[in-house]
C-alpha cells in the first residue's frame, strides 16, 4: 500500500495537534502547582506558563484551520459581551476592558 503525502501531512498534522493538547496540560498543570507554592514562586516561571499556555492556544487555533486574526476577533467579541453584561470581573476590575483595549491597540 502506498501512502500518499497529503495522508502524510493529516498524519503528521493529527499527531501535532495531538502534541500540542499534551502540552497545553502539562503547562496548565505547571501553573495551578506554581499557584500552591505560595509566595516562594518567581513571577518570571508564572509568566513563563502563562505566555507558554497562550503561545499554544495560537498554534494549536491555526492547526485547526483558525487564523490568528480569528482567534483575536472572537476574543474581542466575548469581551465585548462581558462588557456590555456587566460580568463580574469587569464590575470588579475592568479587566475586561483593558484586555479589549489592548486588542484593539495591536490592530
Amino acid at each position: 500500500m502506498k501512502i500518499k503525502r497529503t495522508d502524510f501531512n493529516i498524519m503528521y498534522n493529527v499527531k501535532i495537534i495531538e502534541k500540542l493538547k499534551a502540552e497545553l496540560i502539562c503547562i496548565i498543570g505547571d501553573f495551578f502547582k506554581l499557584l500552591t507554592k505560595g509566595s516562594n514562586v518567581t513571577q518570571e516561571s508564572i509568566l513563563e506558563c502563562i505566555s507558554g499556555a497562550i503561545t499554544l492556544l495560537y498554534i494549536l487555533a491555526a492547526k485547526l484551520g483558525y487564523s490568528y486574526a480569528a482567534v483575536d476577533e472572537n476574543m474581542k467579541k466575548k469581551l465585548k459581551l462581558g462588557i456590555i453584561e456587566e460580568d463580574d470581573i469587569e464590575k470588579n476590575s475592568k479587566e475586561l476592558s483593558r484586555l479589549y483595549t489592548h486588542l484593539k491597540e495591536r490592530e
